[in-house]
């Protein structure tokens, strides 16, 4: 059950907000009916996850990769949950997320990701990257690519501490 009871979307003051998240994700998820109680953090939340998924030059399967390897880190469920069937359709194999957990030993994963991986990894637990990591995904990716990888390893970082502290998860609503 999560910390705080869930807004009510169907308030004057939540009207469009609540129009543009269902326009944009399809539904209004457990995490919007939670960032609800503030419309200024749901609309910029909005805006920059938008960016983040939708908008972003980095290929999917990358994207989706980091998202499903920050929540694996911060035992993000929800996330998780949410985007695995996405992983999937953007092309990670099944057997790339389920090798996720132990990325280092398996033999699934390409260099990129592999690097890609690494970033995450250490982006997630110690915030610092080293230059050996860096290097590593900088002599693979362009700068651009660089920029919207990190914004995505620090982006899904804030949504799962935000799950996680709030304990958001894919259950029902209560």
């Amino acid at each position: 059950m999560a910390r705080l009871p869930y807004a009510e979307p169907d308030t004057a003051a939540r009207k469009a907000i609540v129009e543009r998240i269902v326009k944009e994700r399809g539904s209004l998820l457990h995490l919007y009916s939670m960032l609800l109680h503030s419309t200024a953090v749901t609309e910029g939340w909005l805006t920059y996850l938008t960016s983040i998924r939708q908008k972003s030059s980095l290929p999917g399967d990358i994207r989706e990769m980091v998202i499903m390897r920050v929540a694996d880190l911060n035992g993000a469920s929800y996330e998780a949950d949410q985007h695995a069937p996405i992983a999937l359709r953007e092309g990670m194999t099944q057997q790339q997320l389920d090798d996720l957990p132990g990325w280092e030993t398996a033999e699934c994963f390409s260099p990129l990701q592999r690097a890609v991986l690494a970033y995450t990894d250490v982006m997630t637990r110690h915030v610092q990257v080293p230059d050996d990591i860096f290097d590593a995904v900088s002599v693979l990716l362009p700068a651009d690519k660089v920029v919207e990888l990190t914004a995505t390893v620090a982006a899904y970082n804030m949504v799962s501490r935000f799950l996680e502290a709030l304990q958001i998860h894919s259950h029902t609503k209560a």
